[in-house]
């Protein structure tokens, strides 16, 4: 147990990065080490230094401890009910660049941005 709670709940509150795509909150390092829970089989962060910069962010808004995601009307509002358990942002300023986009798109996963604050 103590091994998982390692693995997702950071230690400080500095140096946390929010994933553009799902918005789990890590450090920048576990993403380099890890990639991202989520979204790795289709945007590989694991050991790209670059893609962790360019696919997350260090801006973000409030925090959700995602236990059990399935049962969590939360988790459905947020659109997070299919992911792994952790620490997810509710907001997320950034856009993926639009190359990254456009990957995603043309492999059948469009990209919906986590900033609200471009919602109008």
């Amino acid at each position: 147990m103590a091994d998982y709670r390692n693995r997702i709940v950071p230690h400080d509150l500095r140096n946390l990065r929010a994933c553009l795509v799902c918005s789990l909150i890590k450090s920048f390092a576990k993403f380099e080490e890890d990639g991202c829970d989520n979204c790795e089989e289709f945007l590989p962060m694991k050991g790209n230094h670059d893609l962790v910069y360019e696919c997350t962010s260090s801006n973000f808004e409030g925090m959700i401890a995602l236990m059990h995601p399935e049962e969590s009307w939360v988790a459905k509002w947020q659109r997070i009910s299919h992911y792994v358990k952790g620490m997810y942002a509710v907001s997320v300023t950034g856009t993926l660049p639009r190359r990254i986009q456009r990957e995603l798109a043309q492999n059948g996963r469009p990209y919906r941005s986590r900033d609200v604050s471009l919602k109008t």
